[in-house]
């Protein structure tokens, strides 16, 4: 008889990737990372349980967006206050706050429930080039 494999927290080993954004298309490359911070590239995998590695993303000023979706793709929020739902091109928000696209692209690949929330802490994007996880990233692909 077979058995089911379930995931405990304790067995979990999430490793550090890098990954440079320079030149890739945002929703390609947020379908990329989602995957990777559920751990569903690995054969460990278990939907309830955190599974997935922690990544860093850098050059996020530096995305491509395909067709005409970088003046025409609109982003929305809501203040709080009534009436006010601000609106934001994705050209705006990159010049504005580049980790921000990023960011939002993943959340929305993710489930809506607590597991998202506990995954997003584990993404960090930067701007540019530099990051301060040079540490976790060198020891952990030894």
């Amino acid at each position: 008889m077979n058995k089911t494999f379930f995931l405990r927290k304790e067995d979990s080993k999430p490793k550090w990737r890098l990954i440079d954004a320079k030149g890739k298309i945002v929703g390609r490359l947020a379908t990329h990372i989602a995957d990777a911070l559920r751990g569903k590239d690995k054969s460990i995998f278990t939907h309830h349980a955190d599974a997935g590695d922690y990544i860093v993303v850098i050059n996020a000023q530096d995305l491509v967006f395909t067709g005409n979706k970088f003046k025409q793709k609109v982003y929305e929020r809501y203040t709080g206050y009534i009436g006010n739902k601000k609106y934001t091109t994705a050209q705006e928000l990159l010049a504005k706050n580049p980790r921000e696209i990023m960011e939002l692209a993943v959340k929305r690949m993710l489930p809506k429930n607590k597991l998202a929330a506990k995954l997003l802490k584990k993404l960090k994007v930067y701007a540019g080039a530099e990051h301060p996880h040079f540490a976790q990233i060198n020891t952990s692909s030894r």
